[in-house]
């Protein structure tokens, strides 16, 4: 698996520039005889973001929701939002279930994969905390 053009937006990131990539996971295609054509898949947008910043060896990766941490136990009355967790408190973590599919467990899988291939840490939060420097929770290694 690969991300076309990847070399632009890395040249992009690492002239200063804030990227936003890999929205909506991408366009599926298999290579042909001709050059690509598409195919009927579905490309998970935190998975391929996290391929996109172990590809160009970003340090931090940043996984933007609607929501200012990840929770445990969420919306019940123990819900504890979590700060730091580290890749092996995340496996545990969804191994119990606690991250919905289609809702928080992509994006921790996709924290996982980024921390695991070398990352130095991944930041799930909302857009309006990024001012924060303490902002989101980490997966660190």
């Amino acid at each position: 698996m690969r991300i076309n053009n990847i070399e632009i937006v890395e040249q992009l990131a690492r002239e200063g520039h804030i990227v936003v990539t890999v929205g909506g996971g991408g366009i599926p295609v298999v290579p042909t005889a001709d050059g690509h054509r598409g195919v009927e898949a579905v490309i998970d947008k935190d998975l391929a973001s996290a391929l996109a910043a172990v590809t160009m060896k970003a340090d931090e990766f940043y996984i933007l929701t609607d929501v200012p941490k990840v929770f445990v136990n969420y919306r019940k009355e123990n819900q504890m939002a979590l700060g730091i967790m580290t890749v092996a408190e995340a496996k545990q973590y969804l191994a119990e279930g606690q991250f919905a599919e289609g809702s928080m467990a992509p994006k921790v899988r996709a924290g996982i994969a980024f921390v695991e291939a070398g990352g130095r840490e991944c930041i799930i939060t909302e857009a309006a905390a990024l001012d924060d420097p303490a902002c989101g929770t980490r997966i660190i290694a």
